[in-house]
Order: structure tokens, then sequence, then C-alpha cells
């Protein structure tokens, strides 16, 4: 699921030489911006007319019905009872977060890292919690980095994710924040492994594919089983395991995955989810439109309906999957402050209002 991916599924359609005759809506390169990518440009920022019919999509009335773009949505069930629409509430950081009296353990998702670096130390590493993590310690938050395989099974992420928080928490209780991927590590660990040297208060999943998302089951077709194994070895020959990428099909998640993993009891499920709409330059526009068409609103990349556990707090209006780990790209922001466009999300006031909440909520 990454650019290679693409580039495989294109080169079967040239050696097999047949021409196809593709819907002009799924027209496109489809590829998926990794965490250290910068491919997440300035051009998929969100206008106000963008936002606006993001904000139609997720408005509507009783029983969760609304309008989409001036037409009734009654009968979608992809795009109604979506939550609170959150628009400007993490636009800046406020002055005052209560601080969580347990630890905080931050999961990363697919590909996922705590800390790169690339030269060593001769220069300065990149963080997959850009600037979230250090401004939660500024705060008084005890923060816990895990690390786990970046794209192997649910079950082998699962297990390091158990084993570092065992060794790091030091018998303490904690609640766990997940990013995509992590919160299925974070899911299976604590329903499935049931360590008993971790005792997990609250798990908070922010756009975590819960039920798959439909961009890997499309991947799947589009490679075919042909290519699929000459990928997974090519994959594998450079050090990577590959056991994630099935894992987070729609057919996998709610067909094995959740029949098999119930929430345990005592444990408190929170949950977010995000809507971007994509630029005509963005590597989600693609991505997004194969979710959307399946699916509903979604961040380039996992649905809302997806995103949707436990207790739902609600969808982030004009924020791609990228943007909820802090990645919004700096050209990007700095197209934004010449043209006068007004960020409405910061990712640091984001993550600390909810340690906020998590204290809140005496956890």
């Amino acid at each position: 699921m990454t650019y290679l991916v693409a580039r495989v599924a294109r080169t079967r359609w040239i050696l097999n030489n047949v021409p196809r005759i593709v819907p002009q809506e799924n027209r496109g390169t489809s590829c998926l911006c990794l965490p250290m990518s910068c491919c997440n440009c300035f051009s998929c920022c969100h206008r106000a007319g963008k936002d606006n019919r993001v904000r139609g999509r997720l408005e509507g009335g009783e029983n969760g019905r609304g309008h989409l773009d001036g037409r009734k949505i009654d009968g979608d069930l992809r795009i109604n009872d979506l939550g609170r629409a959150i628009e400007d509430d993490y636009a800046a950081i406020r002055q005052n977060y209560a601080t969580p009296k347990n630890p905080i353990v931050l999961a990363h998702g697919l590909l996922g890292f705590d800390e790169l670096r690339l030269a060593g130390n001769l220069l300065p590493g990149v963080q997959y919690w850009r600037g979230i993590t250090e401004a939660m310690r500024a705060n008084g938050i005890e923060v816990i980095l895990t690390t786990v395989p970046a794209s192997a099974s649910i079950e082998e992420r699962a297990a390091k994710l158990s084993q570092d928080i065992a060794t790091k928490a030091n018998g303490k209780s904690v609640n766990i924040i997940a990013h995509s991927m992590g919160g299925l590590d974070a899911r299976y660990m604590i329903s499935r492994l049931k360590p008993d040297n971790i005792n997990v208060l609250s798990l908070t999943t922010i756009a975590t594919p819960h039920r798959g998302s439909y961009f890997a089951d499309y991947t799947m077709n589009e490679i075919g089983p042909k290519y699929l194994g000459h990928l997974y070895k090519f994959v594998e020959g450079m050090g990577f395991s590959t056991g994630a990428f099935y894992q987070l099909t729609q057919k996998y998640m709610q067909e094995e995955f959740n029949p098999n993993t119930p929430d345990k009891e005592g444990v408190r499920y929170f949950s977010y989810g995000a809507t971007a709409d994509p630029g005509f330059m963005s590597a989600f526009r693609r991505p997004h439109k194969i979710v959307e068409q399946m699916e509903g609103p979604n961040d380039g990349l996992v649905s809302v309906e997806s995103a949707k556990w436990g207790t739902y707090k609600g969808t982030l209006v004009g924020v791609s999957h990228l943007d909820l780990i802090n990645w919004t790209n700096r050209l990007r922001s700095w197209f934004w402050q010449v043209g006068g466009y007004q960020k409405k999300f910061n990712a640091v006031a984001f993550y600390l209002d909810i340690a906020d909440m998590l204290a809140k909520e005496d956890l």
C-alpha cells in the first residue's frame, strides 16, 4: 500500500497490453502517502467552499438525517449519523489543560515509528508524533512511546506493543491513544492477549479502520493474486513484513477480526474520525475517491463509519489522515498564510484536549 503498489498495478496493465476503459470518476493515480513523505502538498488545502461541502455531509437533523449538496440523504447509511462535526475546536492551543493522573501510551499506525534517524546523530530525528509528545510532556503528562513492526500482522504488532508498555509503564495503569492501525493493535492486545502485567484504563482511537478500509480491498483486487505474491516477496526481501496489508481489508476486519475481538469490560473506548476534501495534486485524492464511493466521507484512507468505535467523540472536518499526527506539509501551510486562509486544525491542541478529556473522566 505504497507508491510501489500503484506501480505494480500499472505494470500488470502494461504487460498484459489490454486496453481498459476506466470510468471518469475512477481515473487517476493510486497511492498512499507515507508518514515521512512530503507529498501531502499544498494543493489539498481545504478551501472554504470545500469545507462547506463537507459540512453539508455532516449536518443532520433528528435521527441523523441531513442533506448532501442539497440532496436528501435519509436512505444513505454511509453518510447518516456521523456524529458531531468538529471544525475549529482545535484551531489553537488553549492556555490551560487538565493533566491525567495516569500515563498516556502513544501507538502508531501502519509503516509508523517513534523516531526515525536517517543519518544517525548527524541530523535531527524524524518523529511520528510530530511535536505532540513534547507538548504533552510540557503539560506534565507522562508519555510512553511505543514502536511496533511497521507492516507486520496485528498479532505481531500487538505482542510488541504489549512488551513496550510492560517495560516502560513500570506497573502503572495506562491510557492508550492510537492512530490508524495502532488502534487495532491495541484492541487485539487488550481483548486477545490480555497481558497480566498491563492495566489499560482506556483506548482512544483516531481514524482507526475498525471495519477495514475499502482502499485496501481495492488495492488487493487491482494487483491481483498473480502479482501479489511477487510483490510480497519483494517487500519481504527488503526486510519488511507484509502481514498488515490484507488485515486492513473490510473483509478481514468485519468477518474475522471484529467477531473475535470483543471489547474488554472495564476498559473505556473512545474514538474520532475525520473528513478531508483533497485537492487536485494531493496524494490522497485518488484513495479518497475510492473510499468515498463505497464508504462515504473519509480522511483520504479511513471512512468516518469505519473510525467509529465505543463512544464516538466526533468528526474532524477538513483534516487528512496525516494531518491527524501533525504531518501537515509546511509548503502548504505557507501558502495558507500567504493566501490569508486560517488553519482550523492544530494537532497539538487536539491531543492535549484528548488528555484533558481523559483527566476529566478521572482516568
